[in-house]
């Protein structure tokens, strides 16, 4: 089990979509965590040479992440929030982009993993078919999947997943349910650990709003072997962030739920766009994401903030610009010294927590 073979219990959630880079998938794994290497938006060959370069950089374990395959959107469901968006863009002397259906090159992917495999395949949006979890896991990856409710730990365990990461309500970016539907429970991440444990007995990966050592600590007494960490590593010197994101995210600011970005429910920093979109926003992953693309990166190279999906935790205000080694290392070293006070507690004494020769 690669989780019991870490010198952290540190894994870098994959920030698909322009923060994830080779140098900050190896420097996590260099530093003693897991760094993964995201391969959502990009093509089969384009992830093949991101994992290399990876591979260039560090001799330890590495994760790969891929999107699961989901179901085009009806047209239908649609069309109304495109008519809007598009005039919305001509006013605002911006692009929108073509709603289109793509399954992020699946086969291609898992044919790729299959012929090199990783230490570790983590599927999002979707639980992976026990076929699929059958072939990596003979071509010798552990597979993992991002559940976000007890009944998808429950057909995630069913296919053969060897670790579950389990994601709160808090966790920035886009949620990683198997399917997106209007009454999609947000379980906070403490609640949903004790309800996951209690329902299959497999390792479990924390992830949702984790940004301190004492935060890491609290999911590790909860019954998780690992935290997988997002926006405390999107400041991290190696990460391709964009700098007008980096901004947004060390000031203070209330993170929202919205589909107006892609048509698939994610966590980000609250701005005009969302204020605007989402009350219309319909349920349409990916053919939202195409359709606003070219205003978000217009937006990025500009640094106005008022349009980009700003994806973040709930903490973000705590994230610090330094190395990603750093961050592993002071996330694991204030967690020890947390657990540490805990024992060191009138209670914990009283009830022979620690040995009477402990300092």
């Amino acid at each position: 089990m690669i989780l019991d073979q870490l010198q952290c219990p540190v894994v870098l959630a994959p920030l698909a979509g322009g923060p994830s880079t080779p140098e900050l998938a190896a420097a996590v794994s260099n530093a003693g965590g897991l760094g993964f290497v995201a391969t959502g938006y990009l093509k089969a060959a384009d992830s093949a040479a991101r994992l290399q370069a990876t591979r260039q950089l560090t001799a330890r374990p590495l994760g790969v992440n891929l999107f699961g395959r989901g179901a085009p959107a009806d047209p239908a469901a649609y069309r109304a929030y495109v008519e809007k968006f598009t005039a919305w863009a001509d006013r605002h002397e911006t692009h929108a982009g073509e709603p289109r259906y793509d399954d992020d090159d699946w086969d291609a992917k898992i044919e790729l993993l299959a012929s090199s495999p990783p230490e570790v395949v983590s599927f999002t949006f979707g639980c992976p078919p026990a076929e699929v979890v059958g072939l990596l896991r003979e071509a010798g990856s552990e597979v993992w999947v991002t559940i976000t409710s007890p009944d998808e730990a429950r057909e995630a365990a069913a296919v053969g997943a060897d670790v579950l990461v389990v994601q709160g309500g808090e966790a920035g970016g886009h949620r990683g349910s198997f399917q997106d539907r209007l009454d999609l429970p947000a379980y906070g991440l403490l609640p949903l650990l004790q309800l996951v444990g209690a329902a299959v007995d497999l390792p479990l990966v924390a992830s949702g709003g984790i940004m301190t050592g004492r935060a890491l600590a609290a999911v590790l007494c909860a019954g998780a072997q690992a935290a997988q960490i997002g926006t405390a590593f999107m400041l991290a010197l190696e990460a391709g962030t964009n700098p007008a994101h980096r901004r947004a995210l060390t000031a203070p600011g209330e993170t929202v739920l919205t589909r107006a970005f892609t048509g698939r429910l994610a966590r980000g920093i609250r701005n005009e766009f969302i204020d605007e979109h989402e009350p219309r926003a319909p349920i349409a992953y990916p053919e939202l994401h195409y359709l606003t693309s070219p205003m978000r990166q217009q937006a990025r190279e500009r640094g106005d903030t008022s349009q980009i999906n700003l994806w973040a935790g709930e903490a973000h205000e705590l994230a610090v610009e330094r190395p990603a080694a750093e961050v592993v290392g002071e996330l694991t070293s204030s967690a020890l010294a947390a657990l540490t006070d805990v024992l060191r507690t009138p209670w914990a004494k009283a009830h022979g927590a620690i040995s009477p020769g402990m300092p």
